[in-house]
């Protein structure tokens, strides 16, 4: 959405003295609803208050109106409508969209939602010729279409920040080849790798992530508008040429499914959640390699935050909050879980909680996703410290089981002489490359002056040479497919971009 802010036209609260004999709170008054002429009562202003969704449904207000230009448009091509009305309720459309664009429309609790609140201004700006828009659908058929535009552009954007978050990552990568690093399990030193294979890593889950959103967008491109309230509708409509006015691939086959279906928002929910899992577990390494006891990395100052009382500190903020706020789109995802699990067919008020939820995760996934590109395209890497990391400790082990495996050792032999070994280097505070030849051969006669090159950590790093490995040769391979992984996904970006 553009614009300035909306005003909300909010209904007064009744604040004089209560009469003893007077119910508690009186109705609202004034209030014509589009849908009144059912009832004798005015609303009760807590019922207009607790029902109404144009707090937050009015982010479907562009989505809104471009259904409607497609569903006035189908009306006069099946005949259902006359030509110059369907021009007057598109002209009154367009000039309710630059309204809403320019932040002037105000909106109305007590025209419920965005569906109610467009309509109203469609029918002051062209006269009573606006309620025939209506025709031929319902708001259950209407607000489920606004919410599949309205993913549909999202998901696109959200494979075009990954995609940033990705080249940044194959970047880093690029100018990392020959940077050494400890590689770690149950976050104790493991086996050195190069950096670049293990921000490559981060570039796979990524890659798994855009693509769950690209299949998903095949079951978001799905047009619901037709179904009318649950069981469609008596006028003759063209609900195949409204989806290709609007560019959707098909329709809903059954109404009922077509109002009441929300898979599609727990897919996209379900999968920001495993984005925000994998930006967590990316965030939560940038904190502890920033932090003075790694110090592999350092984060520029325009994505970290300063301390008001230690004026030595700098926070990396950023990352903690993208880790921190995972939680509340794992809540967004189990929130539209919980209301859906008993709901029977089809509508029902309950399906108005399927949307805060989501445009909050669209806000916090795209607050994730826009800065995260940057701070990994200007982290400093601290390859001496790196290095140095590798120098001390014991990873290169396991290296030394496989030397005597080849020399016939049976591995659980050599497995248990290797731990002997590194136990004895701990008891005399050395490392396994500080040892004499004839240290090495208290623990096996199979060692010989070999065994020192097998230690070197660029030795051991680059005898892993398999696929998918951490040699160097593999990894630069890796990242040539990324960059070529990049490419497609860059081009799929830009088509779909341009459809929506």
């Amino acid at each position: 959405m553009t614009g300035k802010p909306r005003n909300l036209r909010l209904p007064c609260v009744y604040k004089e003295p209560r009469n003893p004999r007077e119910p508690y709170r009186k109705e609202v008054a004034n209030v014509s609803k589009l849908w009144g002429g059912r009832f004798t009562k005015q609303t009760d202003q807590l019922v207009e208050e607790y029902t109404a969704s144009i707090l937050f449904d009015k982010e479907l207000a562009e989505e809104d109106i471009q259904g409607s230009l497609a569903h006035v448009a189908m009306l006069g091509r099946c005949g259902i409508l006359p030509a110059e009305d369907v021009e007057t309720i598109r002209n009154g459309l367009n000039k309710v969209l630059e309204r809403i664009r320019r932040g002037e429309l105000e909106y109305s609790i007590g025209d419920e939602d965005i569906h109610m609140n467009i309509e109203k201004a469609l029918i002051e700006e062209v006269g009573p010729v606006g309620g025939k828009l209506h025709t031929g659908r319902s708001r259950n058929d209407q607000v489920a279409t606004d919410m599949h535009l309205y993913l549909r552009r999202r998901v696109v954007e959200f494979v075009g920040l990954l995609h940033k978050l990705q080249e940044a990552l194959v970047g880093q990568a690029r100018a990392n080849l020959d940077t050494l690093l400890p590689g770690y399990t149950h976050l104790q030193r493991a086996q050195p790798i190069l950096f670049a294979h293990h921000l490559m890593a981060y570039v796979s889950m990524f890659q798994r992530d855009i693509e769950r959103l690209r299949d998903s967008y095949k079951r978001i491109n799905v047009l619901p508008l037709g179904a009318g309230a649950l069981a469609g509708t008596t006028f003759p409509i063209d609900r195949h040429y409204v989806a290709e006015q609007l560019g959707f691939e098909r329709v809903y086959e059954n109404s009922l499914d077509a109002v009441s279906d929300r898979d599609f928002i727990l897919e996209f929910l379900s999968n920001a959640s495993m984005i925000m899992m994998h930006l967590s577990r990316m965030c939560e390494e940038l904190v502890l390699w920033s932090s003075t006891e790694f110090a592999f990395v350092e984060l520029d100052d325009a994505f970290c935050t300063g301390s008001s009382i230690m004026p030595q500190k700098k926070n990396p903020d950023v990352a903690e909050l993208v880790r921190g706020k995972t939680g509340r789109v794992y809540g967004n995802l189990f929130g539209l879980l919980t209301v859906l699990k008993a709901l029977p067919l089809a509508y029902n008020k309950d399906m108005q909680e399927d949307k805060e939820g989501m445009f909050d995760t669209v806000r916090t996934l795209q607050g994730a996703l826009q800065l995260m590109a940057p701070m990994v395209a200007t982290m400093k890497v601290n390859k001496n410290r790196m290095r140095q990391a590798v120098n001390q400790d014991f990873s290169n082990a396991t290296d030394i089981a496989d030397y005597l495996v080849n020399k016939g050792m049976p591995f659980r032999q050599a497995h248990e002489v290797i731990g002997k070994t590194v136990l004895y280097c701990i008891q005399h505070n050395k490392y396994l490359l500080d040892l004499s030849l004839e240290e090495f051969r208290r623990f096996s006669a199979l060692f010989q002056d070999d065994i020192y090159q097998v230690l070197q950590p660029e030795h051991v790093v680059n005898a892993r040479n398999v696929y998918g490995g951490t040699a160097k040769s593999q990894v630069a391979e890796a990242v040539a497919r990324g960059e070529q992984m990049l490419d497609q996904t860059k081009a799929w970006f830009e088509e779909y971009s341009s459809r929506n």
